[in-house]
């Protein structure tokens, strides 16, 4: 089942740990490359739970990273988390804003928080009915759906425009929870009951307040769990809980063509939406079922053809909302490292972060450990990187199993200066 090992050639020499060790003391590892092909699983040395807002740096890699809740305390600015747990909301949600100024904090601190995107000091809190993320384009701007409208809201300020007040639609909803908005923030889908009972989704554009045609839900097999926008603004994906317990996913064009139904149970799921190098909209994510069991892939939305990105592993989540980095996706892993290490052939990665290409190369960088350790669906690291892919919040128990779940934030570096830092560990021939 295991998918054979690509025969890359590795773009550092020596050991994962040699290049971890100098990493640490240069500063740099986050803008580390390295091909699948040969890697090792690297376990998180132990260390200490690091103090709130104290600069930290993972021992392995280099990579410097801040803790920026601290449950059970009051941070300041009416911000105050609860004991067990203080986090970011998912991740394929963004906790950041446009320019990054503003971080966002949703889980555990009664109502919407938010942080300096850069800093990460608090700075005010709301309250907020609904669900809301934030515009892509426009930094002081979250897209807001509630129950019968939708609006343009601005944390800071708190000032709202209503786009779209439902008539002959009730119980509208952003997703729910999965919703994004398209890369440009142009359009949403929005999922309603119409006034005859039945469960539909429709595209919407902001822009020109401009509903799509209604796209019935109710002939889909099982249970609607989400559906969203495409990048590009050209589909809705919608992912179905179906009795068999599959889950299912089914793409269609904005007028409500069926493009394409992918039966396969999570083929991909647990995965985020972007625009590939050749202009087609992917989904990336893990797949639950052969032939490519827990492999991560990419999925081309207009034909369902299928590109693997890397072997059996324990990938949990990924993400793509880092939108002004395309290319790379920053996949979750969880698992035990000592179990990894005792798979040949698997993904060589447990409880850490890593961005990876979805070129199909192999070629990946090793971002952070997560110290998050098995307990329930909230203590799951679920990273999330900012629009730039600079930054990397997860989620963490610190190694404590049912313990306090923080957030925490690495910071990427992507300098021209690594290719040739790079070049300049090459052995001289």
């Amino acid at each position: 089942m295991n998918r054979p090992e690509r025969a890359g050639r590795r773009r550092l020499v020596g050991s994962v740990a040699a290049a971890a060790t100098i990493a640490v003391l240069s500063g740099w590892a986050s803008a580390f490359s390295d091909q699948l092909s040969g890697a090792r699983v690297v376990p998180a040395p132990e260390a200490a739970l690091p103090g709130y807002l104290q600069p930290s740096r993972d021992p392995a890699y280099g990579t410097p990273f801040t803790r920026i809740t601290d449950p059970g305390a009051t941070l300041g600015a009416g911000i105050a988390c609860r004991q067990e747990m203080c986090r970011h909301r998912y991740s394929s949600a963004q906790a950041w804003n446009a320019d990054q100024s503003l971080l966002l904090i949703a889980l555990g601190c009664s109502g919407l928080c938010f942080f300096d995107g850069r800093t990460y000091e608090p700075l005010f809190r709301r309250a907020r009915s609904g669900e809301c993320e934030w515009h892509p384009v426009r930094p002081e701007a979250m897209i807001c759906v509630s129950s019968s409208a939708v609006m343009i809201w601005e944390p800071r300020s708190a000032r709202e425009q209503v786009l779209y007040r439902a008539e002959g639609y009730r119980d509208l909803k952003f997703g729910p929870y999965k919703g994004n908005p398209s890369n440009d923030g142009r359009w949403i889908a929005i999922r309603a009951f119409a006034d005859n009972g039945e469960e539909v989704v429709f595209a919407y554009d902001l822009d020109e307040r401009r509903k799509g045609p209604d796209i019935p839900l109710q002939g889909l097999p099982g249970r609607t769990n989400s559906c969203t926008i495409s990048p590009l603004g050209l589909h809705v994906a919608c992912f179905q809980n179906v009795p068999d317990g599959t889950d299912q996913a089914f793409i269609f064009a904005t007028d409500g063509r069926l493009v394409q139904r992918w039966p396969e149970h999570h083929r991909p799921g647990h995965g985020d939406m972007t625009v590939d190098a050749d202009g087609s909209e992917v989904y990336v994510g893990i797949s639950k079922a052969p032939p490519d069991r827990y492999f991560i892939i990419k999925r081309r939305l207009t034909d369902g053809a299928v590109t693997v990105l890397a072997p059996t592993g324990e990938g949990q989540h990924a993400s793509l909302r880092s939108i002004r980095r395309p290319g790379w996706v920053f996949v979750t892993y969880a698992g035990d490292p000592a179990a990894v290490a005792r798979r040949p052939g698997w993904a060589p990665f447990a409880r850490e972060v890593i961005a990876l290409k979805i070129d199909g190369s192999g070629e990946f960088r090793r971002i952070v450990h997560t110290h998050s350790v098995r307990h329930d669906y909230w203590n799951e690291a679920q990273a999330s990187p900012s629009p730039d892919g600079t930054m990397v919040i997860w989620a963490s128990n610190w190694d404590r199993a049912g313990g306090p779940i923080h957030a925490l934030v690495a910071r990427l570096d992507w300098p021209e200066r690594a290719a040739a830092l790079e070049h300049v560990m090459e052995p001289q021939r």
